[in-house]
């Protein structure tokens, strides 16, 4: 590979978990002085059925779900039946409530084979739940892994969920989970003109909350209708903390397939409002990057129609670019940055550049700061400098809604 792409010790971080999947079990990898990992045991907050399941007991349920709700390895669905919870119906986020839809396609509502509950879209035009959604349930259970980035959405419907609980007088149940990205803060601030459904709130790309933190800031900032009215629980989970990395049991959605994807996700995003392909539609979505005829790179792939990538960008189309998970080292450093370095590169190498970006790249980064400072020829280190300011603040507002011990 290149020796411009690897500056700052990322892939390093990433090698010891190359050619793995994910283990049946979640794990907690928290590191020496040396980078030695060692596991420790965690519950989430679902894992807690103790804690909840009376609570739950004699009243009307809807659940807002998808693969990730297990307890170790049953759906959070079938353990609420089984243990006698009133399941009325089940509320399914992007890529749905199986989980194998693509990004952005259309989720249809139904009912679900295996349970025969009515499974109701929270993605497309219906995003929030309606009043007559609402009007059979007594409390709505929110239970999804998210990875810890503005532009992963299921926080958008974790906000909108909250809002219509609070505007129709229901209470609202949320069973936490680490945050596998939960370890640093970065990026730029999102601002209002930039406000849509992969952000929807003024925190920077990498915002360092779990779920749970994250529902204590949008109701403490009053993000969201009625805040005040909004009758929360949190299920914090066990035995984990933002100096800890951890290790998901189930894939989060279809094209974060593994840990080294979920780590480099941050990164790789932004370059979805490029031409740059990510990879989706490959063996390594989220692990490989390039595009047609790219001039660096060693590694050659072409995008395939697959299940949760039905139409990927450059579909059957030679490209050339580097995979990003094929290193040497085999010891681990912490990662605490967005990596811009790939981003202003490519750009730079680029053959048109007019035509690098797309409409869609200021939505993702939440200002359009960014790719004017990438047009310019601005380096990493000066891009980041301007978001510092931003990023003092709002690290200064979240400490007031952690859950757990801090990374600093």
């Amino acid at each position: 590979m290149k020796s411009y792409l690897f500056p700052f010790g990322l892939f390093v971080f990433c090698s010891l978990l190359l050619g793995k999947t994910f283990d049946s079990y979640a794990q907690v990898f928290s590191y020496s002085e040396q980078g030695t990992p060692s596991n420790v045991s965690v519950r989430t907050g679902a894992d807690q059925t103790w804690l909840y399941i009376p609570y739950l007991k004699g009243k009307k349920v809807g659940l807002v779900v998808n693969p990730t709700s297990v307890i170790g390895q049953t759906h959070l669905v079938d353990t609420l039946l089984q243990l006698g919870v009133k399941v009325v119906k089940v509320f399914g986020p992007e890529h749905g409530f199986r989980g194998n839809a693509d990004a952005g396609e259309k989720v249809k509502t139904g009912i679900d084979q295996k349970t025969s509950l009515p499974v109701i879209s929270l993605y497309g035009k219906n995003k929030k739940p309606s009043a007559e959604q609402l009007s059979d349930l007594d409390v709505v259970v929110f239970d999804i892994q998210d990875v810890g980035c503005r532009f992963y959405t299921y926080i958008s419907t974790l906000t909108y969920v909250m809002e219509a609980c609070a505007v129709n007088g229901k209470e609202l149940l949320i069973l936490d989970r680490p945050n596998p990205n939960g370890h640093f803060v970065d990026g730029p601030i999102l601002e209002e003109k930039f406000k849509s459904f992969v952000g929807l709130h003024p925190v920077p790309i990498v915002h360092g909350c779990t779920i749970g933190e994250y529902a204590k800031m949008v109701v403490g900032e009053n993000w969201i209708e009625s805040a005040a009215k909004l009758k929360m629980k949190i299920i914090p989970v066990q035995g984990w903390n933002h100096r800890q990395f951890y290790s998901l049991p189930v894939k989060p959605s279809p094209n974060l397939p593994n840990m080294n994807a979920i780590w480099l996700y941050p990164s790789l995003c932004l370059f979805e409002g490029t031409v740059v392909s990510v990879g989706r539609g490959t063996e390594f979505p989220f692990q490989v990057m390039g595009y047609p005829g790219m001039p660096e790179g060693n590694y050659k792939f072409t995008p395939k129609s697959v299940e949760g990538a039905k139409n990927p960008p450059y579909l059957d189309t030679l490209c050339t670019g580097f995979r990003l998970d094929d290193f040497s080292e085999n010891y681990v450093r912490d990662l605490k940055q967005i990596y811009l370095f790939w981003l202003t590169q490519t750009y730079a190498t680029y053959h048109d550049k007019e035509h690098f970006f797309t409409s869609y790249f200021n939505t993702l980064a939440g200002t359009d700061q960014l790719k004017k400072q990438v047009m310019e020829g601005k380096t990493e280190e000066e891009i980041r400098q301007s978001w510092q300011v931003g990023l003092s603040s709002y690290k200064a507002k979240r400490k007031k809604y952690l859950l757990y011990t801090d990374f600093e």
